[in-house]
């Protein structure tokens, strides 16, 4: 399921939404092949799109991008024994409606939209929200066009209190995308954020890789819309940030 549109990529040979990647890099994606089945033979069932990503994750260095890359298998056997997650397996984080996988921004990249303040940091089960992240993750993926790879996320953290404040979470979900689905998240746009946010952010901040880093994008209130218009066509805007797209609640594709 993480492929996303890795599978129909390769009807069009090798390519990606950052470029079809030169001789040089396919070449180290093929030493990286032969590094990780030599140590385990899982690596077969995983394309060359996959390693590339873990090869870029790790600045083309083979030594690193295979250990990360053998870490990866190791971790999915173990977070999902079944192959993936199931929407019974997260119910309970599916019922606050607190996340949408919905629209494209105007490169392709599928959005999702998340609203922090129906997060419940009482209410929530460490372990069925890490379920719920890769859930997230994995349906995400699936919605990838051909020759796109990474998604785009708003975050809205609009009435955002101490009932929302979960540094765990931020660092669980923040563990599991960078080191199993890197190369993946294209940007991240934080909007309406408070104070008690920047306390918390402070806390994550250094756990967060360079390369994510850049990712993320604070915008101020009086540049909110013009931002988002920038990146996202109006069609494909919600109607709660002036577009015309209705949110109708999250609608796994993949069960």
């Amino acid at each position: 399921m993480e492929r996303g549109g890795d599978e129909q990529a390769k009807q069009t040979g090798h390519g990606g939404c950052d470029g079809a990647g030169d001789a040089s890099e396919w070449k180290k994606v093929a030493e990286l092949r032969a590094v990780v089945e030599a140590k385990d033979p899982a690596a077969k069932e995983e394309d060359d799109f996959m390693l590339r990503r873990f090869l870029r994750a790790r600045d083309h260095n083979i030594s690193k991008a295979s250990a990360m890359f053998l870490k990866y298998l190791a971790w999915k056997r173990t977070a999902k024994p079944n192959g993936s997650i199931t929407a019974d397996e997260v119910s309970n984080e599916l019922a606050q409606d607190k996340l949408y996988v919905q629209g494209h921004d105007k490169i392709g990249r599928p959005m999702v939209y998340l609203f922090g303040a129906r997060h419940i940091a009482a209410k929530r089960d460490l372990n069925e929200f890490k379920r719920f992240v890769i859930y997230i993750l994995d349906t995400t993926c699936t919605t990838l066009p051909v020759g796109q790879e990474k998604f785009a996320s708003v975050v809205d953290l609009k009435g955002f209190g101490y009932a929302n404040y979960d540094i765990r979470a931020m660092l669980e979900a923040l563990d599991i995308m960078q080191n199993n689905y890197p190369e993946r998240l294209g940007r991240v746009f934080l909007i309406h954020v408070p104070y008690i946010f920047m306390a918390a952010w402070k806390m994550v901040y250094p756990f967060i890789d360079d390369n994510t880093k850049k990712k993320f994008v604070f915008v101020a209130d009086k540049n909110l819309d013009a931002t988002l218009r920038d990146a996202i066509e109006e069609s494909q805007l919600p109607e709660e940030f002036g577009g015309k797209l209705k949110l109708q609640g999250f609608n796994a594709p993949c069960n």
